[in-house]
């Protein structure tokens, strides 16, 4: 499976002032659910993934399918992103709706936002050559790019802020409990 249109157009633009209206409208609605019941606040999220190609993998979530591959130097069809390259994905594409809904909340403009983030691996570990390592990333950069019409200082503490709260972020930041087994 692969996706033969550009993934950003199936997102339309909104203005500024529809992002804003549906910011506030979703945290709204999340205040008065968990209010009324705290236990609301738990979510779990699902996703399948099924073995195709060589080491490839189609992943459902919930409506939404996507595959994941490795490039062929890791013995992939380089048809899609790797997983790693997915994570970094995962933390960028959180960064940006953290930025976005702080600083909704703050009262600050982003204009434009665009997040780069790099990460190490040494595939010693993976591929058996040397247990001592970490299999997954030793080191991963952030770097944010944010343009509006607000103060440096403004945006520095914004990204304070969102370092305390993007659930992505904190998943690269702090271990995890996970568990495994074989159906």
């Amino acid at each position: 499976m692969t996706i033969t249109q550009d993934p950003t157009t199936l997102i339309p633009e909104v203005s500024p002032e529809e992002r804003a209206q549906r910011l506030g409208t979703a945290g709204a609605a999340w205040n008065e659910r968990i209010a009324a019941d705290p236990r609301s606040a738990a979510l779990t999220y699902r996703v399948v993934g099924r073995g195709v190609g060589s080491v490839g993998t189609e992943v459902r979530a919930g409506k939404h399918r996507f595959l994941v591959d490795e490039p062929a130097a890791l013995a992939g069809d380089d048809a899609a992103a790797s997983p790693v390259e997915y994570a970094l994905g995962a933390l960028v594409s959180c960064q940006v709706v953290v930025f976005r809904l702080y600083a909704q909340a703050l009262g600050l403009t982003i204009d434009d936002i665009e997040i780069t983030a790099e990460g190490d691996l040494d595939v010693r570990k993976l591929f058996g050559i040397d247990e001592s390592g970490r299999a997954g990333f030793h080191d991963v950069r952030v770097r944010v790019d944010i343009t509006g019409p607000d103060a440096v200082e403004d945006y520095e503490r914004l990204r304070a802020v969102v370092e305390e709260h993007c659930p992505v972020l904190d998943l690269f930041a702090n271990p995890v409990p996970t568990s495994g087994a074989l159906a």
